[in-house]
C-alpha cells in the first residue's frame, strides 16, 4: 500500500497476509522438507533463542534439536494430518536447558516447526475444563453471548472482551463485552465488512485462533524470504505469522496494544469471533491458547445447539399460531374480517415493524407501514417480479423507486402472495436498518491523522458502515422464511376455500389445481409433522445424547430418502430399492442377507411409511438382532396376498437370543402402528427366542406389480465369509508402532473393519516376544521406533511367510534392507482405506 492510498481497509483485500515473510517475535520457527529432516528456512531469531550456531538452514533438524525431539516432532505431525490441528509438544528441555512448547504442522510442501518459551503453571486440557464448566448448562443463545466474555476476562486476564457477529452483508456487531470499568463501551457498535478482509476471514476458517502479543508491530524475518524459486513461506497455519501494518495500525488508534481472537463457526460458517483486547503488550502462551481453542470449539457447538433450538421453538410456535387460525377459518365466513382478526398474531410470527395485507383492492395494516395510496403500485411490482413465490428485499428502493419518499420507516419488505391470479398479498416491513440501532456512547467523536493517513477508528468505521447500510433494514434470516411459506400455505388455502364459495365449479377446480399444484413443495405437513414427533421422542429411550443424536439423524436420513425418491420419481419407488439401500451399511458385515420378492412399486405415501418401518427394524437387527453377530441371517420376503395387498415377512436367525421388550419404546411404536394408523394396512411382530419375525400388509391401493413372482430368484445381497479369503473376518494383526495415540487409533480402524483381534507392540523386543505365542494373519509395522526400527522384526515375519506391509511418514525406503525392498508400504498418517485396502490384498494373495 502507499502512503497516498485511502486508509479504508479495502486496500487489505489485496495484502498478501497470509505470505508475510516474517513473524512475532515471542517465539521461533524452523521450516523443514517433508520428511522433517533438513532445515530450509528458520526465522532470523532462531539461533538467539535455542541458543544455536550459523549457518541453521541446510543442516540435519535432529543435529540442531537432537534425535528425541526429532523423532517427538515427526510423530506430532503423524498424528496431526489437519494443519489446522497442528502437533503439539508441551514442556520440551532443550540442550541449552530451557523448556519450550512446540507446534507442528505440514502446508504448502513444508514441515513448520515453532518453539515458544513454556509455561509450566498452565494445564489446558484442566483449564478448557474449567471454562466449559460454566456454560454448558446455559440454554439460552442470550445468555450464552451475555456471559460468555465476563467468564474469558476473569480467567485470560484481558482488558476487553467482546463477542462479535458478522451480520448477513458482512458487518459485525459487538453482541456483548466485559471490559475494564474506565473503558468505553463497544457493545451493540457496528463495523463495516472491510475492517476484517475477506483473506483474513479465510484464514479465520482454517486457523481458528489468533494473537498479536504487541501492536508496535514489530517483527522476525524469515530467512531467506523467498526460496529458489522465488516463492515465500506460506504461514497460513502459522501461530506466530506476522500481522498486516494497516491491522496494528488500526488496533494502535484504538489503544490496543495486544490481542487475540477465536473464531465462532456455525454450521461450517464464520458467524463471528471471540475479539480479546489488552492496552499493554501481552503474551497468551501456547497452553492457554489450545485451552481458549478448546473452549471456543465447545462453545460454538453449544451456541449451534441453542440456536437451533431457538429456531424450532419459533417454528412451533408459528404452527401453533396457524393452527389457530385455521381453527377460526372453519367458523369464519367472510375471508376478509378473518384476516383483519388474524393480523396481530401474524404479527408476532415474524419479526417485523409493521403488517399489511392487500386482498380484492383493499388495504388493512398495523405498524409502521407505507403510504396507503402506493400500496396497489407495490402489490402489482411484487406480482410481476415475484413469480407467485414469497418476495424479500432489504433495500426496497433499489428495486422500487416510490420507496425513496418513506425509506426510514420502510425499507424492508417481506411479501407473501395470497392469489395465483390477482395482485392479493400479505406484508410484511421492517423500518430502515439506522432507525433501529442503539448508539453506545458519543458518535460524533474526531479522528485524527497517522503514519497511513487518516487514522481508522471504531467511530470512523462506524462512520463508514453508516454510509454503506444507509436505506437497508435488517435482512430477513432462514426461519423468517420457513415461518413465512408455512403461512403461505395456510392463507393459501383458506383464501381458495372461500374463494371457492363464489366462484362456479369449473372454475373453483381449475384454481384450486393451479394453486396446489405450486403448492407442492409448501404443502408437506406431514413430512414436518413427522420430523416434529421424530424430534420430541423422550430421550430416556437412548442411553446417551449421542444415541439419541445418532437415531434421530437415522430416522430424519431415511424420510429424507424416501422424500427424495418421491420427488425424483413418478411418486414413489420400488420396495427393493428401499430395502437395498436401508441395508446398505450392514453389508459388508458378516452375517447373511436375503431379499425375495417380485417388482412392486409403492406411491408417495407408501413409500415414505415404509422407508421409516424398514429402518427401524434395520436397526433393530443391527443392535440386538440377526446383523449384531457374526453368523446371522435376515431373510425378507414379499408378494401378494389373496386381497392383492402387498405382504412383507421379515425373518431373523442366528443372532443373540430373544426377549420381548419391558417396554414399548419411540421406535417399537412406530414400527407396530405407522402401516396400520397412515395407510390402513396392519403390522404383527412376533419375538421369538430363535429370531424376531415380523409381517406388515399395505394395502393394494398403494402398490403396483410390475413383475411377476412366479420369475423369481432369491437375491443374497451380503453372505458370511468362509473363512479369510482377504477380507478381515476373523483375521488376527500384529501391530507394531511406538505411539499409544496413534496406536489406538489404528487399532479402531481395524476393528470397524471387522479383524478380529489387534496385538499392538511398542518395541521390537515386545514384538518378537508376542510371536512366540501368538501368530497373525498380517501385521501392520512402523519403522521408526524411538531409538530402533522394526527391521528384525520384519525379517522375522518375513522367515514365516507371514505378510506384513510397513508404515512410514517418511519419503523414502532406503533403510529398508534388499530383501524387504517390494514390501508394501502404507503412509502415515494412517488413511483407514488404504490401509485395509493393503492388508485385504496381502491376505488375498496368500490364499
Amino acid at each position: 500500500m502507499t502512503q497516498s492510498e485511502p486508509v479504508n481497509l479495502t486496500n487489505c483485500d489485496r495484502e498478501p497476509i497470509h505470505i508475510p515473510g516474517s513473524i512475532q517475535p515471542h517465539g521461533c520457527l524452523l521450516a523443514c522438507d517433508l520428511a522433517v529432516s533438513i532445515v530450509q528456512r528458520h526465522s532470523a531469531n532462531t539461533a538467539e533463542l535455542l541458543s544455536l550456531e550459523s549457518p541453521i538452514n541446510g543442516q540435519p533438524l535432529a543435529a540442531l534439536v537432537g534425535e528425541q525431539i526429532t523423532h517427538d516432532i515427526r510423530n506430532a505431525l503423524a498424528g496431526a494430518p489437519d494443519p489446522a490441528r497442528a502437533g503439539l509438544l508441551l514442556r520440551q528441555q532443550m540442550a541449552n536447558g530451557r523448556v519450550y512448547d512446540i507446534s507442528v504442522h505440514r502446508h504448502a510442501g513444508h514441515a513448520i516447526i515453532e518453539f515458544e518459551a513454556a509455561d509450566t503453571n498452565v494445564l489446558p486440557v484442566q483449564l478448557a475444563r474449567e471454562l466449559i464448566g460454566r456454560i454448558r448448562m446455559i440454554t439460552t443463545s442470550e445468555e450464552l453471548l451475555r456471559k460468555t466474555p465476563a467468564l474469558l476476562r476473569a480467567v485470560l486476564d484481558y482488558d476487553r472482551v467482546m463477542i462479535y457477529r458478522f451480520e448477513e452483508d458482512g458487518a459485525g456487531k459487538v453482541e456483548s463485552e466485559a471490559k475494564r470499568s474506565d473503558l468505553e463501551s463497544f457493545q451493540g457498535q457496528y463495523f463495516p465488512a472491510s475492517d476484517i478482509p475477506q483473506q483474513a476471514r479465510a484464514l479465520y476458517l482454517k486457523n481458528s485462533i489468533r494473537i498479536i502479543s504487541d501492536a508496535r508491530g514489530q517483527r522476525v524475518s524469515i530467512e531467506p524470504v523467498f526460496d529458489g524459486s522465488g516463492e515465500p513461506l506460506d504461514l497460513s497455519y502459522a501461530h506466530l505469522r506476522s500481522v498486516s501494518p494497516i491491522h496494528l495500525e488500526y488496533l494502535r488508534n484504538m489503544g490496543v496494544a495486544a490481542s487475540m481472537s477465536i473464531s465462532i463457526i456455525v454450521d461450517g460458517a464464520l458467524w463471528g469471533l471471540i475479539a480479546c483486547h489488552n492496552y499493554s503488550p501481552k503474551i497468551m502462551t501456547l497452553p492457554q491458547r489450545i485451552a481458549s481453542e478448546m473452549f471456543c470449539e465447545f462453545f460454538s457447538m453449544h451456541l449451534i445447539g441453542l440456536l437451533h433450538h431457538h429456531k424450532l421453538n419459533l417454528v412451533t410456535a408459528a404452527r401453533d399460531s396457524l393452527d389457530r387460525f385455521l381453527q377460526r377459518a372453519s367458523q369464519q365466513t367472510d375471508v376478509m374480517d378473518l384476516l383483519i382478526e388474524v393480523l396481530p398474531d401474524f404479527q408476532t410470527m415474524i419479526d417485523c415493524d409493521g403488517i399489511g395485507f392487500f386482498l380484492q383492492g383493499e388495504w388493512h395494516s398495523l405498524g409502521t407501514v407505507p403510504p396507503a395510496e402506493v400500496i396497489p403500485q407495490l402489490a402489482q411490482h411484487i406480482t410481476e417480479t415475484g413469480e407467485d413465490r414469497i418476495w424479500t428485499t432489504n433495500q426496497l428502493t433499489a428495486v422500487f423507486p416510490p420507496a425513496a419518499g418513506f425509506y426510514e420507516n420502510v425499507s424492508g419488505v417481506l411479501a407473501i402472495p395470497l392469489s395465483h391470479v390477482s395482485d392479493d398479498c400479505l406484508l410484511f416491513f421492517r423500518k430502515e436498518r439506522l432507525q433501529t440501532l442503539n448508539w453506545a456512547g458519543n458518535p460524533d467523536k474526531s479522528y485524527e491523522t497517522g503514519p497511513f493517513g487518516d487514522r481508522l477508528t471504531p467511530r470512523k468505521s462506524f462512520a463508514i458502515w453508516k454510509e454503506t447500510v444507509e436505506r437497508q433494514s435488517e435482512s430477513w434470516s432462514e426461519a423468517d422464511m420457513e415461518i413465512a411459506s408455512a403461512i403461505h400455505s395456510a392463507a393459501v388455502e383458506v383464501v381458495l376455500r372461500h374463494s371457492e364459495l363464489m366462484q362456479e365449479e369449473r372454475d373453483k377446480a381449475d384454481l384450486r389445481q393451479r394453486l396446489l399444484n405450486e403448492e407442492l413443495n409448501h404443502r408437506v405437513k406431514n413430512i414436518l409433522a413427522v420430523i416434529k414427533s421424530l424430534i420430541a421422542t423422550p430421550a430416556r429411550e437412548a442411553a446417551t445424547l449421542q444415541d439419541y443424536i445418532t437415531s434421530l439423524k437415522g430416522r430424519i436420513q431415511a424420510l429424507a430418502h424416501a422424500h427424495d425418491q418421491v420427488i425424483r420419481g413418478s411418486g414413489g419407488g420400488d420396495i427393493r430399492g428401499l430395502l437395498e439401500a436401508e441395508l446398505l451399511p450392514y453389508t459388508a458385515g458378516t452375517a447373511a442377507i436375503q431379499l425375495e420378492g417380485p417388482k412392486v412399486k409403492l406411491d408417495g405415501r407408501a413409500y415414505a411409511v415404509a422407508a421409516l418401518v424398514f429402518h427401524e427394524m434395520c436397526t433393530n437387527a443391527a443392535k440386538y438382532g440377526a446383523l449384531s453377530r457374526p453368523g446371522g441371517h435376515l431373510t425378507i420376503r414379499w408378494g401378494l396376498d389373496g386381497a392383492c395387498d402387498l405382504e412383507v415377512n421379515w425373518q431373523e436367525a442366528g443372532g443373540p437370543k430373544v426377549t420381548p421388550p419391558s417396554r414399548k419404546g419411540f421406535g417399537s411404536s412406530l414400527i407396530e402402528r405407522s402401516i396400520p394408523f397412515d395407510l390402513g394396512g396392519s403390522s404383527e411382530i412376533n419375538f421369538d427366542l430363535t429370531g424376531l419375525r415380523a409381517r406388515m400388509t399395505i394395502p393394494a391401493k398403494f402398490i403396483t406389480v410390475t413383475e411377476s413372482l412366479d420369475a423369481l430368484q432369491p437375491q443374497v445381497i451380503a453372505e458370511m465369509a468362509p473363512g479369510l479369503s482377504g477380507k478381515p473376518e476373523n483375521a488376527a494383526v500384529l501391530l507394531v508402532e511406538d505411539q499409544v495415540l496413534i496406536a489406538m487409533d489404528v487399532e479402531m480402524m481395524l476393528s470397524d473393519q471387522g479383524f478380529a483381534k489387534v496385538a499392538t507392540a511398542n518395541s521390537v523386543t515386545s514384538a518378537l516376544e508376542q510371536l512366540e505365542t501368538f501368530a497373525p494373519d498380517v501385521a501392520v509395522l512402523d519403522i521408526n521406533l524411538g531409538h530402533e526400527t522394526s527391521i528384525p522384526v520384519a525379517l522375522e515375519l518375513h522367515s514365516r511367510k507371514i505378510p506384513f506391509v510397513f508404515a512410514t511418514g517418511y519419503d523414502d525406503k532406503t533403510q529398508l534392507p534388499p530383501e524387504l525392498g517390494d514390501v508394501t508400504v502404507v503412509r502415515k498418517p494412517y488413511n483407514s482405506e488404504a490401509l485395509v485396502r493393503a492388508l485385504s490384498q496381502l491376505m488375498m494373495s496368500r490364499h
